[in-house]
């Protein structure tokens, strides 16, 4: 015998909401939810786990949200380092390769400090000290 509950859904078309919720079960992907039982299921679920989270921790859609864009800043840095890194190699695999009588390029450094600007000129008030 199968543990089944049974529960009407009304939805008054006149009311936004419910014609809202009406109109996204009529376009369920069948492959994804198989029946209006399962579509309901997954929504409730996921709406009450929400909605218990951020009661019971009032910063989790802040913290969520951070997550996110932490996430995509990785993701724009990986991106980057991995279009470069062929480039980069290929400069480190010439300096390998490059004899050891060669001229190495060589930097010349002067004075960098050509204002003569020391810590005790600087006004840190920006800091909110």
């Amino acid at each position: 015998m199968s543990n089944i509950k049974c529960t009407n859904l009304r939805f008054n078309i006149d009311k936004p909401l419910d014609r809202q919720a009406w109109e996204y079960l009529q376009g369920i992907d069948k492959d994804e939810f198989k029946s209006y039982s399962h579509a309901a299921a997954v929504a409730l679920t996921e709406y009450f786990k929400n909605y218990y989270r951020k009661k019971d921790d009032p910063y989790f859609e802040t913290r969520e949200r951070e997550e996110r864009f932490v996430e995509q800043i990785v993701s724009a840095v990986e991106a980057a380092v991995e279009k470069a890194l062929p480039t980069f190699l290929a400069a480190c695999f010439t300096k390998m390769v490059m004899p050891y009588n060669a001229a190495a390029p060589t930097i010349n450094i002067t004075n960098m400090n050509e204002n003569n600007v020391s810590a005790d000129d600087i006004d840190f008030d920006f800091v909110g000290g």
